[in-house]
């Protein structure tokens, strides 16, 4: 059986006193789309943020890339090859497209694609068509591509995207579909966290689905829309 990528057990997470994930489980595959389904407040973003290493008090065991990652800080999760997509798109507001995106420059990482301005610019022809446009001066959408590109720019082996279709256009929603299927088919591996079941069926192989910081289900994802549907009933 393959190792996987990355491979949780018994993960729990806590702001301060509050427990907010429970003892979760996960695994995800090269080369592999998994979505993390589930409700506002469900503990989506949180877990996330525990994978990168940016809560304090995470308990628990992380495997990424063949290594104990559970005590690294964020900054060496990133050079194991971890990547992470806010949900707030964190852009330099006074640096242009290009700028931003040489902000996010790693050396070639092995094993992973080697993402560059021009082949990003092929991958999101929006950016491509204003590279000196002032990070401020563009869309919602149009940022949340920009966040995406930066991060690929380290040539990660696996991207943590935080709620990507979020308040962004229907047409933006396609491209960056797109835009995952192609991150699948260059071997990369990405955990896709969402409410929107149209979105994430697009370019999901599974799901997991959280509910009130515990997997409540994990398969198919149109099993996960049924268990999500029938909870709240």
């Amino acid at each position: 059986m393959t190792t996987p990528l990355l491979s949780v057990r018994n993960l729990n997470a806590f702001y301060g006193r509050a427990h907010i994930l429970f003892d979760l489980e996960l695994e995800i595959a090269r080369g592999e789309v998994v979505a993390l389904m589930g409700r506002n407040g469900a503990g989506k973003s949180t877990t996330l943020k525990a994978l990168m290493g940016l809560l304090e008090g995470t308990r628990g065991e992380i495997a990424f890339a063949g290594r104990d990652a559970a005590r690294l800080a964020p900054f060496q999760r990133a050079r194991l090859g971890m990547g992470f997509v806010p949900e707030d798109r964190r852009v330099f507001t006074e640096l242009t497209v290009l700028q931003n995106l040489e902000t996010g420059r790693q050396p070639p990482r092995k094993g992973a694609p080697q993402w560059t301005p021009q082949a990003l610019f092929d991958l999101f022809p929006n950016l491509g068509a204003m590279p000196d446009r002032p990070g401020g001066r563009m869309s919602g959408g149009e940022q949340q591509m920009l966040t995406i590109a930066r991060t690929l720019m380290g040539n990660p082996h696996l991207v943590l995207l935080d709620e990507p279709s979020e308040g962004v256009a229907p047409v933006i929603v396609e491209q960056m579909a797109n835009m995952i299927l192609r991150l699948k088919q260059a071997g990369m591996a990405v955990l896709l966290c969402e409410q929107n079941f149209h979105f994430a069926r697009l370019v999901s192989d599974r799901a997991y689905l959280l509910d009130h910081g515990r997997i409540a289900y994990h398969g198919e994802l149109d099993g996960a829309q049924a268990h999500q549907s029938l909870s709240a009933a």
